[in-house]
């Protein structure tokens, strides 16, 4: 393992996880309408689904994935439906009475927050290709699977730490109090963005 690779990996993937998208969006969400906590457990699934996405793409079956028309539209379309259906959850929201009542609700638990941030990612074909795009300049068929594992959990480590930080900021108590008497107006224009970036999946292309 060369260090001008890993120190490439770092670099790519600290720039595409503070790039705003569905990620960001979901984990700011649950931190600010539910919890710190629930943040942080939807950082936990980001960070699951990614490794599931790099375990996938190092073993072959992305590039399947990003050369089979039929596929990469399920894939796409199944992201694109999800993330509509978050944003339109969104939409409806009502002005919450208390966030202290939203902490110990428990229609949305630690397990929820979890599963949430896997689907989120799961279902982002941007995701996908990502990942084959990095990998394919990265990896050679003569690099070692100990490099290999060393490049794709930097990714994973990355994204739970800077998720997982963040979470933390915006679901402090603080912060949270401060912007109570207008969460649902924030949740609604999450949604709003949710929506949008369902659509702009909806209609990605497969690059070649």
């Amino acid at each position: 393992m060369q260090l001008s690779e890993w120190l490439t990996v770092l670099v790519i993937g600290w720039f595409v996880v503070i790039t705003p998208g569905p990620n960001m969006a979901i984990v700011i969400r649950n931190s600010l309408i539910h919890s710190r906590s629930a943040g942080v457990y939807t950082a936990g699934g980001l960070a699951f689904g990614n490794l599931i996405h790099i375990t996938y793409c190092l073993v072959g079956i992305g590039l399947l994935i990003s050369k089979s028309i039929l596929l990469f539209n399920i894939v796409k379309w199944l992201g694109a439906g999800y993330l509509i259906y978050l944003g339109i959850k969104s939409l409806r929201a009502q002005p919450h009475l208390s966030f202290i009542q939203a902490d110990i609700s428990p229609s949305f638990t630690g397990l929820s927050a979890l599963r949430t941030g896997i689907l989120t990612d799961l279902l982002n074909p941007k995701a996908t290709l990502f990942f084959l795009a990095l990998f394919t300049q990265i990896i050679r068929p003569g690099t070692p699977l100990l490099a290999q594992i060393v490049y794709g959990t930097t990714i994973v480590v990355l994204e739970f730490g800077c998720f997982a930080i963040l979470a933390v900021i915006i679901g402090h108590h603080t912060v949270r109090q401060r912007v109570e008497a207008v969460s649902h107006w924030i949740e609604r224009v999450t949604g709003i963005v949710l929506i949008v970036l369902g659509v702009r999946v909806a209609f990605s292309t497969s690059t070649r």
